[in-house]
């Protein structure tokens, strides 16, 4: 099998973000984005995906966190495109439930090559850390496009933002892992026979 690596990277006059990963990893990541609560959900996310990601990003964090956050999203994102390749041969749905103590959220995804999501974390605080809560929405809807893929993404019960924010990233985490697995299919999982 052909290794599902890729790198990525975007300059703007806002941020400068780069981003290495691999599908079938171990769940190593090295992230800094210089935004706290995202470095630690997405080395969530790599860790409980087992895919291995090295994402730096440098922002107007002196603007505040949007820029940063939605360029790491994207270049992810498009990442995670490029490893997919032709998605020949993946499961290409994925679908998990991730609770974190009184936290449950559930994710699904379609890597069907057509971007949607539809997100409701049902955050009340205004920031995690140095991030916006409704920035953490924002991702998962950035992501979606640039990664072409479905995602819906509920957090079902919880009374701590930060625990709903981190039941969502590794519910979508596991149901990613599912998406990517190689399941011995031949071809592209879709009847139109291609993604």
């Amino acid at each position: 099998m052909t290794a599902r690596t890729s790198t990525f990277a975007r300059t703007t006059g806002e941020t400068s973000v780069s981003a290495t990963l691999t599908l079938d990893g171990t769940g190593a990541a090295d992230v800094r984005t210089g935004i706290g609560f995202l470095d630690h959900m997405l080395t969530a996310l790599a860790r409980h995906a087992r895919l291995d990601l090295a994402l730096e990003a440098t922002g107007d964090l002196e603007v505040d966190d949007h820029h940063t956050a939605e360029d790491a999203a994207i270049v992810l994102g498009q990442a995670l495109d490029a490893a997919f390749g032709d998605r020949s041969g993946i499961a290409r749905f994925g679908s998990a439930y991730a609770p974190l103590d009184e936290s449950l959220a559930r994710a699904v995804i379609d890597l069907s090559g057509r971007a949607h999501a539809s997100v409701d974390l049902g955050l009340r605080r205004e920031m995690l850390g140095q991030l916006a809560c409704e920035n953490v929405g924002h991702f998962f809807i950035t992501l979606a496009a640039n990664a072409r893929c479905a995602i819906h993404l509920d957090v079902l019960r919880g009374d701590n933002d930060h625990h709903r924010a981190e039941a969502a990233f590794k519910a979508f985490a596991l149901a990613l892992r599912q998406a990517v697995a190689i399941d011995g299919g031949a071809g592209v999982p879709s009847t139109k026979g291609v993604l």
